[in-house]
């Protein structure tokens, strides 16, 4: 079952946001002096590639998958691709030590202490820890729609059938008048009389319907001879195939 866009568009939106700051900062940063290593713009280094861009296209790409999400398997890819960037971010770090030596991921922070710890939050921890959260969150709110749908689904279901009853009950409304139109005019002509009659004079007989049991027992009985007539001169006509064929032998 299709589910609105909105399940997963506030959650996407925010994914991207926060997607194009952890690619960007790193290079946009030293405009206002928040940088790590150089405080020159738009400085690119292999580390920023895999620490800061990817991740960051990760998440990107995982809240545009959210906010156009229609159904639950796309809503949870969605999820897990953005959190999947949010938990590089968180790692990241750490992970580069195993391919470099220097002083930090991608150089050390500048300037005083609370502006470096406003830089490794805002680059890395703290921005993956906020990819987490709306990611687990845009994940769990798909896994749960499903039931919802189909309880709203099951609610809308009513009017759905009493339309579709009052559709085809209007397409049978013609075919009536059709049958109606169809009737011999004796018949009709006897029924328009029968209803100008005043009650009194109306035979019981007459007002009866016809498809009771008492009006088909007759009918049978008029049937019954005329079904044994033929089964006899069927009976003579294979009796005298019979003879003929033996005299002929």
């Amino acid at each position: 079952m299709r589910l609105p866009r909105s399940t997963g568009a506030v959650s996407g939106l925010l994914l991207v946001v926060l997607g194009l700051w952890g690619a960007l900062i790193p290079f946009v940063g030293p405009y206002f002096d928040y940088s790590f290593g150089v405080n020159s713009t738009w400085h690119y280094t292999s580390d920023r590639l895999w620490l800061d861009i990817l991740p960051g296209a990760l998440t990107i790409i995982g809240g545009l998958l959210l906010i156009g999400a229609r159904t639950r398997s796309a809503g949870i890819f969605a999820g897990w691709l953005a959190l999947i960037g949010g938990v590089w971010f968180v790692v990241g770090p750490a992970v580069s030590l195993t391919w470099e030596s220097g002083q930090g991921p991608i150089g050390q922070p500048l300037f005083g202490s609370t502006r470096q710890m406003l830089e490794l939050v805002g680059y890395f921890y703290g921005l993956g820890a906020l990819v987490l959260a709306f990611s687990a969150f845009s994940i769990g709110r798909f896994m749960s729609r499903p039931r919802l749908a189909t309880e709203a689904g099951a609610v809308a279901s009513g009017p759905w059938r009493r339309r579709r009853a009052a559709s085809r009950a209007a397409a049978a409304g013609p075919a009536a008048d059709e049958r109606t139109a169809e009737r011999p005019a004796a018949e009709r002509a006897a029924g328009e009389t029968a209803a100008e009659r005043p009650a009194g004079e109306r035979a019981a007989p007459e007002t009866a319907p016809a498809t009771g049991t008492g009006a088909a027992e007759p009918a049978r009985a008029q049937g019954r001879p005329e079904k044994r007539r033929l089964f006899v001169r069927r009976r003579r006509g294979a009796y005298r195939t019979r003879e003929e064929s033996t005299a002929e032998r």
